[in-house]
């Protein structure tokens, strides 16, 4: 195992235990809103990193002609392939060191996976490095600067300050680290690694136990529509997603 992993989900459903086993129906929803919102409707190679079982692989099944789904879990990878079959290759790896070559990919997505990764900035340069000139990369980020958080911190009730770059490190979540990170310190990393930002979505804004019961998910969904582009400006939800392009040579 690489010292650089922070979770290993070898030997746990995740599939069943987290999505199918809890209430997160308007999570999911909100997350593959985001997808078809940034992901571009064609290209040749397609990269789903830290996919899984590839939860979200009906977003882009049909807007790619070759389709990794790359994970550390070889778990998560076998689920991966007992569903979609031939329709994916799935590759076993190091974030760190991704198993693709340098400009391979003509698109690449990373979702629910920044809050595992003690060293962001080294994993969004090897994003870069696999990904062509002119390819996309939609990447979400687990963020810090929510109101809950705000709030939190601003009665005392947690010791994480929201408003500085410096990232959380949640050990209390888990024992290996848990990652969340102010949206300028991530913008940062983008533009020192050469990603072009063009466009960023604010996602999971309603992700509140409260709010399911008062709403139900159906409704939720409909606000989460609007509020995904409207709220992006202040970047306070607990999902920022960006769509980013390496620049053409």
């Amino acid at each position: 195992m690489s010292e650089k992993v922070i979770s290993d989900y070898n030997g746990y459903d995740y599939k069943a235990d987290f999505w199918e086993g809890a209430d997160r129906e308007y999570e999911d929803q909100a997350d593959r809103m985001a997808i078809r919102k940034l992901l571009p409707k064609r290209m040749d190679k397609f990269a789903d990193i830290g996919g899984g079982y590839g939860r979200l692989a009906g977003e882009y099944l049909r807007r790619a002609h070759k389709i990794y789904i790359f994970d550390y879990s070889k778990t998560e990878l076998q689920q991966a392939k007992e569903i979609y079959g031939d329709k994916i290759e799935t590759k076993a790896g190091d974030i760190y060191k991704l198993p693709f070559r340098d400009d391979e990919l003509d698109g690449l997505m990373m979702v629910r996976v920044t809050h595992h990764l003690k060293e962001l900035p080294k994993a969004i340069e090897e994003l870069y490095r696999v990904l062509k000139p002119g390819g996309v990369a939609v990447i979400e980020v687990a963020n810090k600067r929510t109101l809950p958080k705000m709030a939190r911190y601003v009665t005392g009730k947690s010791k994480v300050n929201p408003f500085d770059k410096k990232v959380a490190n949640y050990k209390e979540i888990s024992k290996d680290g848990f990652y969340n990170y102010h949206p300028k310190y991530v913008e940062e990393i983008f533009a020192k690694t050469g990603f072009k930002r063009e466009k960023v979505l604010s996602v999971s804004n309603f992700r509140s136990k409260t709010l399911k019961k008062i709403f139900k998910t159906n409704n939720l969904v409909k606000m989460e529509n609007t509020a995904q582009q409207v709220l992006a400006p202040v970047r306070f939800a607990p999902s920022i997603y960006y769509k980013l392009r390496k620049p053409e040579k």
